[in-house]
């Protein structure tokens, strides 16, 4: 098993009020719905973290291309689509 460690966080009551709905709801305790929301949470987050860093790090190796040659890009493809 995975070893495990208590962390606490201040909610105000009525986000307390919420996770005991939830923890009713499921038959669960308050820990057990707080454990598996932050799950939910931190894997949003990191699969953020992992869209993003690619671009920043393009970013910071100056791979960029130009606002200017975006868009005319975009305006020459949709012209050729209506063209079609």
């Amino acid at each position: 098993m995975t070893k495990q460690t208590v962390i606490s966080a201040r909610v105000d009551e009525a986000m307390l009020d919420d996770l005991d709905r939830i923890a009713a709801f499921h038959d669960r305790s308050r820990a057990w719905v707080i454990a598996r929301l932050l799950q939910q949470a931190v894997a949003h987050e990191l699969e953020y973290v992992e869209l993003v860093e690619p671009a920043l790090e393009d970013v910071a190796a100056g791979r960029l291309i130009p606002h200017e040659e975006v868009m005319a890009d975009i305006k020459a493809r949709l012209a050729a689509r209506k063209a079609a």
